[in-house]
């Protein structure tokens, strides 16, 4: 079919190139037509012994090459060669139902030179003039050990003799055949085809590098004619050597062997080439062709044209091969040979070459959209699957999905394959961290397929993107007669932070727990706290009045950290309360409530020196703490309760007999205040300020009738600490007064609980020393840590 095949005729080799694409899924068998035997199937033995050469281009097309002075070639007086060649194709490997194609080759070759070596890939080839004179005037090691021979050399009949480090052997074409030579000649022509590495063969380093040589003489004897020529052959093994970015192969300039006298040498021309076609001007593609004395060198970038990359995967990891057919044909002259023209065909594959892929964030913040490139590829690379967040997609999958994937050409010829995801796709993972920040972050997972094998190759990515989305919430408070309230935006709220009063999360429970009413709509949460409710701090508590303070911290959900604090602060009048303060303060404010009225100012607690601090006809305010003024304490359950009374002390008229009279009337209000038992105290040393102090203990002014009280609990101590003078205890320094002590001297401490109940007992837990009033202050000194 058209297109199939492609030949052509190099120098004096026949080149065909067989369509790859013509060739998918079948198979193909090349046959060697003779006209007299018929064909002949081509295989590895009969290629390296007839002059056949079967491979691959860098492009994966079936190659065949075939010296003119191979088996079954037609041969016009050494100037027109024609071969033709069967090729067999068919779906089956056993080649049954094959259809054969007939493919006749020419090739013109008028201009031989003396003497032409050709160095293929499986095969030695050196042809001579047969009217070349038989013996130099400079008998060689070979000529020499020739002449012995001579006269055992039967009539009309063609002999080898080799010589190899192991000895001389002589032998006939026939017995040469078996061993894989191949000897004939022509009109004017005598040819021997060598295998490598043959036992008659020696490998020999030249400048470097090394050869494989066959040294042989062909003799013939006719009456009075002694024929003798020289069929020596030397063949570069090696001589390539690679780094990162170029590939080098060297040949010899000057080969020993095939140079009778060295110092007659004289290089003519040098010529490489790529396949079947010579680069005329190798600078403009960016090859090196050099030589001097000693070497030619060829060195071709990696990845350069004529060449082709190749992608691979070794161990799991991807790379590239880099692979380039070159020849080179060196013409040169000497005194034994006048022209020689050596030509070597050298395929060669790099080793592997690991390219890690890079992935490359192109992401735009401001679009909410990833934008991830991954390459770098050859095209030989296709895209099978792409997961996001362990999701699989085939890629038409991934664009029914809303994501976009393409592929994108880069500028040194390789590609590689764009990801586009929306911020908001839900695969996408959603940190909230920092104060107002999203991090995005896009898990990627690529499953391509690789070069021709079509090998899975895996690959995964991570790709973030933080970026300032999110409005930290305001809030609003505001106050009416008896509660605080507090509004703020829903938006965020238990999934990006939460609200906690102290350490304690402020949740509904809490809320209905401590009094408060909590209500949301479609945007913000309304918090109303009731004057008297957990968690107020009373930061000024007087007469018939109390201002108040409601805080609330906006806490992040993962770390708990502290964003901000909402606080709302009003100024209550309160005609009757009571506040029992964390330290055992009680403050009240107690209303007259008997008639007739009586004087608040005679009114007084259970010790009688505890008058009122202020007062007015309807109103007496008292401040005391629960281990003075005759305060009673008792246990109930898991709260000790302090009580207290007020009382009037009434006026009487002195009559002149008894009974007394009085016109007051009985005035007695009970106090009590309630605090939870078994609770850890911070407890100052030298200093006490109850204005400050946050209102974890709550009391309630009852009658004297037992009626019930709303409770609100906190255990309150009375725990007294001084420092002493000596070791002895005995005199103590006075409260708030400077106390100067060297850095190794000591200081005595003394910790004393006041209460009686023999349910108490005393553990020291933590003492430290600030420079400070502020007990959190820095720098600090331990003086007990854990007891």
């Amino acid at each position: 079919p058209p297109g199939f095949v492609e030949s052509s005729c190099r120098s004096r080799i026949f080149w065909m190139k067989l369509n790859k694409l013509f060739l998918q899924g079948k198979f193909f068998q090349l046959e060697i037509y003779d006209p007299y035997t018929g064909p002949i199937l081509l295989d590895e033995k009969l290629a390296s012994r007839c002059g056949y050469v079967l491979s691959e281009d860098v492009w994966g097309n079936p190659i065949f090459r075939a010296s003119v002075l191979s088996c079954h070639v037609a041969n016009e007086e050494d100037e027109l060669f024609s071969l033709t060649v069967n090729i067999k194709v068919s779906s089956f490997s056993s080649m049954r139902a094959a259809i054969t194609y007939t493919y006749p080759m020419y090739c013109s070759y008028p201009s031989w030179a003396s003497r032409e070596i050709v160095c293929e890939e499986n095969y030695m080839e050196v042809s001579v003039k047969t009217d070349v004179p038989a013996v130099s005037n400079d008998y060689t090691v070979a000529w020499m050990s020739a002449l012995p021979e001579t006269q055992n050399v039967a009539y009309q009949q063609w002999q080898l003799m080799f010589v190899s480090p192991s000895g001389r052997k002589r032998i006939t074409v026939s017995d040469a055949v078996k061993l894989g030579y191949s000897f004939n000649n022509t009109l004017s022509r005598v040819y021997l085809r060598a295998p490598y590495h043959s036992n008659e063969s020696d490998i020999g380093m030249v400048s470097g590098v090394n050869m494989n040589m066959v040294t042989s003489t062909s003799m013939y004897r006719q009456r009075w004619l002694l024929l003798l020529i020289d069929t020596t052959v030397s063949c570069p093994v090696d001589g390539i050597s690679f780094t990162n970015t170029t590939l080098t192969w060297t040949v010899p300039s000057v080969i020993p062997t095939l140079v009778v006298q060295e110092s007659t040498f004289l290089s003519k021309n040098i010529v490489m080439g790529i396949d079947d076609q010579v680069i005329v001007n190798p600078d403009k593609k960016k090859y090196l062709l050099e030589h001097n004395e000693t070497h030619i060198r060829i060195t071709i970038p990696i990845g350069a044209e004529g060449g082709k990359l190749k992608s691979s995967i070794s161990d799991g990891v991807y790379g590239v091969i880099y692979s380039i057919h070159l020849f080179l044909e060196h013409t040169w002259t000497d005194a034994g040979w006048q022209t020689t023209k050596y030509t070597v065909i050298k395929s060669i594959t790099t080793p592997f070459m690991p390219q890690i892929p890079t992935v490359i964030n192109n992401t735009v913040p401001e679009e909410r959209l990833f934008n991830v490139a991954f390459g770098h590829f050859l095209p030989d690379v296709s895209l099978v699957a792409i997961a996001i967040g362990n999701v699989p997609f085939t890629p038409r999958e991934a664009q029914y999905h809303g994501l976009k994937v393409y592929e994108t050409l880069f500028s040194n010829r390789t590609k590689g394959f764009i990801l586009e995801v929306s911020f908001d796709d839900p695969y996408v993972l959603k940190e909230y961290v920092n104060r107002n920040e999203t991090k995005y972050t896009l898990l990627i997972n690529y499953t391509l397929s690789i070069g021709p094998e079509m090998t899975l190759y895996y690959h995964s990515a991570e790709v973030e993107c933080v970026i300032a989305d999110i409005e930290l919430p305001e809030a609003v408070g505001y106050c009416d007669e008896e509660n605080l309230y507090l509004t703020l935006p829903t938006f965020g709220l238990h999934q990006y932070w939460d609200l906690y009063l102290g350490n304690t999360l402020l949740n509904r429970h809490i809320a209905l727990t401590n009094g408060y009413f909590a209500a949301t709509n479609s945007t913000h949460l309304i918090l109303q706290i009731p004057l008297f409710a957990v968690g107020v701090t009373y930061e000024e508590v007087s007469f018939q009045k109390i201002k108040a303070r409601f805080d609330v911290a906006l806490r992040k959900v993962r770390t708990m950290e502290t964003l901000q604090i909402f606080s709302i602060s009003c100024s209550f009048n309160s005609t009757e309360f009571i506040i029992c303060h964390p330290d055992g303060t009680v403050t009240i404010s107690a209303q007259m409530k008997t008639v007739p009225a009586i004087d608040m100012s005679k009114t007084k607690l259970r010790d009688s020196s505890c008058k009122p601090r202020e007062y007015n006809e309807a109103h007496a305010f008292f401040k005391f703490h629960v281990t003075t003024c005759g305060t009673s304490v008792r246990f109930e359950g898991d709260h000790i309760i302090y009580e207290n009374e007020i009382s009037y002390e009434k006026e009487t008229l002195p009559g002149h007999s008894m009974p007394t009279i009085t016109r007051d009337p009985d005035y007695r209000l009970t106090v009590l205040c309630y605090y939870q038992a078994k609770e850890t105290l911070v407890l100052g040393a030298f200093i006490s300020d109850s204005a400050t102090s946050p209102p974890f203990g709550s009391g309630t002014t009852v009658p004297r009738s037992n009626t019930a009280a709303y409770r609100r609990v906190r255990q309150a101590l009375n725990v007294v600490s001084r420092v002493s003078k000596d070791e002895s205890f005995t005199e103590f320094y006075e409260p708030n007064v400077a106390i100067l002590k060297q850095s190794v001297e000591p200081v005595f401490l003394e910790v004393e609980l006041k209460d009686e109940s023999p349910n108490i007992e005393l553990y020291l837990e933590n003492c430290w020393v600030t420079r400070s009033l502020d007990f959190n202050s820095t720098p600090r000194w331990n003086i007990t840590v854990d007891g």
